[in-house]
């Protein structure tokens, strides 16, 4: 399996509703790994005005409309 390159500091800085997101998945992972298993899925479409749409399934659905300027460039 072939690592994906980790991002420095300064690029992994994020806010609003992708910090959010981002917050939410790390908390699952970490939930699903001291139960010992887990099954999440990930999907995220482009809306209108460039707003990413992003749905994280794990037993629920969380949902997060991201808005472009909070995407990186």
């Amino acid at each position: 399996m072939v690592e994906a390159p980790i991002a420095p500091p300064s690029r992994r800085i994020a806010r609003g509703q992708l910090r959010e997101a981002l917050d939410r998945l790390e908390g699952l992972v970490v939930d699903g790994l001291k139960h010992g298993f887990f099954d999440y899925s990930i999907a995220c479409e482009v809306g209108n005005g460039g707003k990413r749409h992003l749905v994280i399934r794990a037993g629920k659905s969380h949902k997060f409309t991201i808005p472009a300027e909070e995407t990186p460039h």
